[in-house]
């Protein structure tokens, strides 16, 4: 049996990734990259795809969206775009179309990602059919869990990245204070998100009576050279694993943590070193318990993509 053709696309605040999958395989020659600058909207992004790609007219479209979605309409966070269920339809002249936040399809993705594209952070037992939760570090910070349910799968939106920074520390009731001058209230993307780890290096020079920042890039490039790059990023990966461990402890993800996002790839290497793990299980008296949760990276760059795909097959198949 032939496998439907879906177009599936990932709207970031920058770019929008768009690409054609057969069922829940997405045709790595199909993707495209846009820049959101060149374009009004989205809709007209995806009808440049078919008209680039030269395509039949696809069975089913799914586009996930970075920011909150609600009755079949999604807004960027980043950017004033917008898209709804029947635009979707309009634009690429599907039958069948889904809107989902992009961490909702990271969350479609996981258990269709080939098993090179994952890496593990913490070792653990995992419970098969259990639930799992997505946490994504990136230009943002958003949280989801994936529950396997005999009516499909459902990932939930949220939006974990405007909640409260965790305080632990004196030096953490410091940062909290010094992010929340920005706009009077310290969440957790303030910290947990590129700008937010220059966010911390900006806090950590105030601290020293100086100056200095840089772009999360430079930071990166500058570990191990730079005391202050060290802290920053030590200080990150804390807080890091502190509101992972909150999330595992609200969502009970026996099925595993997964972490994605750029940000959170490029903090990997130096998780284990700078106390993700020992942050992540500083519960108190349920430190224990926290070793029932495995934590893996995902590498995968187009793994929303593949989420996308994976909603829109289950859908055709129901």
């Amino acid at each position: 049996m032939t496998e439907p053709l879906f177009l599936v696309a990932d709207v970031g605040g920058t770019n929008t990734r768009v690409a054609l999958a057969h069922g829940r395989t997405v045709l790595p020659e199909s993707i495209r990259r846009y820049a959101n600058r060149d374009f009004a909207n989205l809709a007209p992004v995806l009808r440049q795809y078919r008209s680039d790609q030269g395509c039949a007219t696809p069975q089913g479209a799914c586009v996930a969206m970075a920011g909150p979605v609600a009755d079949g309409r999604a807004e960027l966070t980043n950017l004033d775009w917008s898209i709804d269920t029947h635009r979707l339809l309009e634009a690429t002249g599907a039958k069948d179309a889904a809107i989902l936040n992009d961490l909702q399809a990271q969350g479609h993705a996981i258990g269709h990602l080939n098993p090179g594209e994952l890496e593990t952070i913490i070792k653990g037992p995992v419970i098969p059919d259990a639930a799992r939760l997505v946490i994504g570090v990136g230009t943002g910070f958003n949280a989801a869990p994936v529950h396997d349910t005999p009516s499909g799968r459902f990932v939930p939106p949220c939006e974990a990245g405007h909640a409260n920074l965790p305080i632990r520390t004196e030096d953490e009731l410091r940062l909290c204070t010094f992010v929340s001058t920005a706009h009077g209230f310290p969440a957790v993307e303030d910290v947990l998100s590129g700008r937010g780890l220059e966010q911390v290096y900006r806090w950590l020079s105030s601290e020293a009576g100086a100056t200095e920042e840089f772009r999360a890039a430079d930071i990166m490039a500058r570990l191990g050279k730079d005391p202050r790059a060290d802290a920053a990023v030590a200080q990150f990966i804390r807080i890091m694993g502190t509101v992972a461990g909150n999330l595992a402890l609200i969502h009970l993800p026996f099925g595993g943590v997964f972490l994605v996002g750029g940000v959170a790839r490029a903090m990997a290497p130096h998780l284990a070193a700078k106390g993700f793990a020992d942050a992540f299980r500083d519960k108190g008296r349920f430190a224990g318990f926290m070793h029932n949760f495995p934590v893996t990276l995902v590498t995968d760059d187009f793994a929303a993509l593949t989420g996308c795909a994976a909603h829109l097959s289950e859908r055709a198949h129901r």
